[in-house]
Parts: structure tokens; C-alpha cells; sequence
């Protein structure tokens, strides 16, 4: 790099490139959109038969590549910007150091020596002399940095410490801009795609890497930025998303959409947004390597002898290979079961009119998180939020989200025009089994406060004209957990319903935050979790909301066992969606309960 190079090159022609860039990002993303949510929809919603199938199958492919191309034209952006915003710095430093050079009466060559004039105390009738000097490697060395200090302090005349002062500088700027150089042109050149019409999971991997480059190299850049706020609140969140620019905004998106996708308060196309990438890259990446792990072995089981029986047992073979693989062969393979199913919902778009999804949280980490919305909810005029229970988690999150989606169904039919959106909020790490770990109120603990900071969430991204009526649904531990976000913070809801519920730390509905008569309960018959979860959380003498001095509306469920609540065409489905629209003087109540709660409390509930 020298002189007349860095004075000549314009940061502001790469800024525009990335503009460019940045635009055709943005129409990819529309066009992805356009295709999954509006294209496919509509097919699914109206047609049938193997050719509508076959254009289902197309337009998949199209929207993944329209995706990638989104995610990989943000990516080039940013490091365009970055490569800008590191060579104008190294100019502005050039510029003024020439400035300061010319002023001091010194004359800069192309080489980036200085020239200084005569100047000082004449010596011997004489002044001294003006000479030249060249850029030195005192910045780095430091043997070389005391030899060139005690030059200039000896020297006779003051310019030519002047001179030194000058040339490193000039010399410090080409230097940092030859650096910039050589760290951007690297992750440049590696944001290509295949010669090929096909998004593999290789290409998605290649994305993730190219996202760890572009960070790495751009990290002036991104510390230049306004950073998210720590520790924020959800509205602490949202303003500093609504005070950034778009360019600010496309930067954190590319290079940080696992920050982006899990702030509370964004607006949830933007963490949406982000997530789809966090997904998409993840789900790449377990699939390679689960491809490069050696599947286990065809004989797993053998018998052997014991005491006159013959008695099952895994092979030697299958041991040592799940000594070597298997925990982490388990943890990808179910972590992709559970990934698929998410997309599963993604795909099925338009079906019986089903609004598009918006992935508010993921994680495959552990046991995985999943928080996935039916229909947007900052524009909802109705938000059902909801919680499952012991055993949740990625692998099986498949239900959970079912469960969702037959209460937007219902909730929608019954809403009188106005728009829903039903949310699973698998956010927390729920108990691994019933007996060993759900009889411990750790876990409901641990998740409350990101329970209650998720619906502050709701609140500060909403966007409707009015406030939106907001119900929370916990199922069997998932009620515990929001009885916990109730007695430690406060419950940003309308309504709660809980179905199935073992205890929720709370003596009564007057302590769940919400409105009076606004606390519902669903036990459907032979669900056996009430009273079995009643000694784990809490004793023998723990009031739970299925009992009448807790003071819920007990509602009529006409379903079975513990997972019925959400049954399509159940009572029970009916009820809740009736309290999610805000029309709970049209749920059936329970008859064998009679009425509960003061006299006249319930006059409005038939």
C-alpha cells in the first residue's frame, strides 16, 4: 500500500456496492417470503393431486435458494462495509497526518518520507540543517523505538523529531490499510456459491463459516456500532433496534442473528429473520457430521445364558461403538427429528388457511428451545401463549406444536374477524422425567423470569392500533412454571389457563397477576397428574387449581387421559380458544364442580 493508492481510494464507492448488495438481499428475502407464504400457500390452500405436489416440491427448492442468497448478498454487504469503514479510518489517519506535515512546513514524498526544513539554535553561526527521514519499525520495535527517541533528543534541530512524529504516522496509516487488504480480501473472495441451482447442507455450513470470517474480520466495525443493550429489558431492546439504521441493522442480522433472534421486544419478522438463519445453519451442521459418524452397528442385541435364562443384552460390538459415538449420535439425531418437525409446520403454510409461522426462539443446545408462533403476533389482536410440560423438548416439540395449531384453528373460526396468533413457547429446560425430576420446582424457577421477560417481549414489539388480549396456557408442569413467573415477577397476561395441572406454587387465583375471573382449569377425566403431582409440589395439603378453594373457573373438557386437551373437537379445545378470543362468557363450565369462587362471581359464565 502506499501513498498515492490509500489518498485516492474512495471507502464511500464500497459503501455504495454494499448498498447494492444489501438490495438484492432485501429482494431475495421478499421473494422468499412471496413463495413460501403467498405462492405455496395459496396452492395448499385450493389445490390438490400430484402436479400440485410436484409445484409444492419446486417452489421448496426455489425458497431455499431465494434464503441463501438472502443470507449470503447480507453477509457480502456487511464485508464491504467493514472493509470501508477500516480503509477510512486508515485514510482519515493519512490525511491528517499530511496535513499536520504540510502545516509544519514538511514536504511528504510518494514513499512516505518527510522532509523537514532548517530550524533550532544556529550552532557554530549555522542553523542546523533540514534533512529527510522514512517511516521506522520503532512502533514494533522496541529497541529501535528507544534508539529513534534518543536520536531526536539529541538532534539539534527540533523539526526532525517532527519529521519522525510524521513519518510514522504516514507510515502507521499505509500499514493499517495494507493490513485491512489482506484480512478483507480473503473473506471477500470466499462469498461464492456453488455452480449449482441446489442449497445443500454443505452450502448452509459453508454460510456459517463465511458469517465466523466476515465477524472476525469485522469486528472494528461491528464494536462501532450502537450494541444491544446488557442486561436490557424488553423495551430497553426495542429502542435500541428502532434507534439503529438499516445498515446497522442488516450488520447485526448477519453477523449476529443468534443475538438478534433471542432479544425480547424486536419486532418478530426481525427475529424470525434471524432465527431462520440460526436454524438453517444449524440444522446443516448436525447433519454433516452426524453423516461422518459411523451409524451403529446392524446387531445390537444378543442373548446369553444366565442361571438357566436367557437373558437380552447389547453386543460387545454396539458398546464400543456408543462408547465412542453414541451419546452425541443420539443428541443430532433427535435434534434433527425435532428440526424437521418445525419445518414440517413451515411447510404446511396456507393448509386450511393456517397463517405463516415465525420462529421467535431456537436453540438445539441441551434439549433444545423452540418458541413458534402461528400467525404474527404484533399484529394480533388476540395472543395465546403457551407452555408444555415434563418431558419437552426439541425431539418432541412435534406435539406441542400440533397443539397450537388446532387451537389457532378453533380460535380463529370463533374470533368474529379479528386476527390470533398461538404461540409454543418451549423456551425453558422443562423436567426430563415425571418421577425423578417434576416433583422439583427448580425448573419452573429457572424458566419464570424468561417467561415473564417473553410476554413483556409481546408487549413492547406489538404494533396493533390497541393492546392485544393476551392468554397464557400452561399444560401439566408448564402450569407450575407460570404460577413461579406470577409469584416472582409480574404475569403480563389477560387470562390463564391451565390443563392438566399438577400444582402452581400459588394458593389461590388471586395470586396470578391477571384479572379477577380471569384464571381458568381444565382436568379432563382419568388424567391422573393432578392429584399425583399435588404431594410432589408442595405436600399432601397443597391447594391445586383443580380444587375448589383455589377459586379457577373449572371448565368442561369431555377429554380423556393427559394429553386430550387439545383433541380437534374437543370441549376442552373449544373452551380455551373461547378464553383466548376474550369470550369467556361463552365457556361451558365443568357441572360436577358446581359453582365456585364468592357469590355472583361466576354469574357471567354459563
Amino acid at each position: 500500500m502506499d501513498i498515492a493508492t490509500l489518498k485516492a481510494l474512495k471507502p464511500a464507492e464500497y459503501e455504495e456496492a454494499a448498498d447494492g448488495y444489501r438490495a438484492t438481499s432485501d429482494m431475495a428475502s421478499t421473494a422468499k417470503d412471496t413463495v413460501e407464504n403467498q405462492i405455496s400457500a395459496g396452492i395448499r390452500n385450493q389445490l390438490e393431486g400430484e402436479t400440485a405436489s410436484a409445484a409444492l416440491r419446486e417452489l421448496k427448492e426455489l425458497g431455499k435458494n431465494f434464503h441463501y442468497v438472502q443470507t449470503e448478498c447480507a453477509l457480502v454487504s456487511t464485508a464491504l462495509n467493514g472493509f470501508a469503514y477500516d480503509m477510512a479510518a486508515a485514510k482519515r489517519k493519512l490525511e491528517a497526518a499530511l496535513a499536520d506535515a504540510e502545516a509544519a512546513g514538511c514536504t511528504v514524498g510518494a514513499d512516505g518520507s518527510v522532509t523537514f526544513p532548517a530550524g533550532g539554535t544556529e550552532v557554530d553561526g549555522k542553523v542546523p540543517e533540514g534533512g529527510t527521514v522514512s517511516p521506522s519499525t520503532s512502533l514494533t520495535d522496541p529497541t529501535a523505538s528507544a534508539i529513534e527517541q534518543q536520536a531526536v533528543h539529541q538532534h539539534p534541530n527540533p523539526n526532525f523529531g517532527k519529521a519522525i512524529g510524521f513519518a510514522n504516522r504516514i507510515g502507521d496509516a499505509l500499514q493499517e490499510a495494507a493490513d485491512a487488504d489482506a484480512k478483507w480480501a480473503p473473506k471477500l473472495r470466499a462469498l461464492k456459491a456453488d455452480d449449482d441451482l441446489v442449497v445443500s447442507s454443505r452450502d448452509w455450513s459453508d454460510a456459517k463459516s463465511d458469517q465466523d470470517g466476515v465477524s472476525e474480520a469485522g469486528k472494528k466495525y461491528l464494536d462501532s456500532l450502537p450494541q444491544p443493550p446488557r442486561d436490557g429489558s424488553p423495551k430497553d431492546n426495542a429502542a435500541w433496534w428502532s434507534g439503529l439504521s438499516d445498515e446497522e441493522r442488516a450488520t447485526w442480522l448477519s453477523l449476529r442473528p443468534d443475538t438478534v433472534g433471542k432479544l425480547d421486544g424486536l419486532p418478530s419478522t426481525v427475529r424470525d429473520e434471524a432465527n431462520r438463519v440460526v436454524f438453517d445453519e444449524t440444522r446443516a451442521r448436525y447433519q454433516l457430521e452426524l453423516d461422518s459418524i459411523p451409524k451403529p452397528p446392524v446387531n445390537e442385541w444378543t442373548f446369553i445364558a444366565a442361571n438357566g435364562w436367557a437373558s437380552k443384552v447389547h453386543t460387545d460390538e454396539w458398546m464400543d461403538w456408543y462408547k465412542q459415538h453414541g451419546e452425541r449420535y443420539d443428541h443430532l439425531t433427535k435434534s434433527l427429528h425435532g428440526m424437521g418437525k418445525i419445518q414440517e409446520r413451515f411447510d404446511k403454510t396456507g393448509e386450511r388457511d393456517l397463517p405463516e409461522a415465525y420462529l421467535l426462539g431456537f436453540s438445539a443446545d441441551d434439549d433444545g428451545r423452540a418458541i413458534i408462533a402461528n400467525g404474527n403476533p404484533d399484529t394480533a389482536d388476540h395472543q395465546a401463549v403457551y407452555v408444555p410440560g415434563t418431558t419437552s423438548d426439541l425431539n418432541s416439540v412435534e406435539g406441542n406444536i400440533n397443539r397450537m395449531v388446532n387451537l389457532w384453528d378453533v380460535a380463529h373460526a370463533k374470533s368474529g374477524g379479528q386476527s390470533v396468533s398461538t404461540i409454543t413457547w418451549l423456551g425453558y429446560d422443562a423436567p426430563d422425567e415425571v418421577v425423578k425430576d417434576a416433583r422439583h420446582d427448580s425448573y419452573a424457577y429457572g424458566g419464570a423470569s424468561e417467561f415473564n421477560k417473553f410476554l413483556d417481549g409481546l408487549e413492547a414489539s406489538h404494533s396493533g392500533d390497541t393492546p392485544p388480549h393476551r392468554t397464557v396456557i400452561g399444560h401439566s408442569y408448564g402450569s407450575t412454571l407460570i404460577g413461579a413467573a406470577a409469584q416472582k415477577g409480574t404475569l403480563n397476561a389477560d387470562d390463564v389457563v391451565f390443563a392438566g395441572s399438577p400444582g402452581v406454587l400459588v394458593s389461590g387465583a388471586d395470586e396470578m397477576d391477571v384479572p379477577e375471573g380471569h384464571v381458568w382449569n381444565e382436568e379432563g377425566g382419568s388424567d391422573p397428574v393432578p392429584e399425583l403431582g399435588r404431594p410432589f409440589l408442595g405436600g399432601d395439603g397443597t391447594i391445586i387449581p383443580s380444587d375448589p378453594d383455589f377459586g379457577a373457573h373449572q371448565m368442561a373438557t369431555r377429554s380423556h387421559g393427559h394429553g386430550g386437551y387439545w383433541d380437534p373437537g374437543s370441549k376442552s379445545l373449544l373452551n380455551q380458544a373461547l378464553v383466548v378470543v376474550g369470550k369467556g362468557d361463552d365457556v361451558e363450565l365443568n357441572p360436577s364442580y358446581g359453582t365456585f369462587g364468592p357469590p355472583g362471581s361466576w354469574d357471567h359464565v354459563k
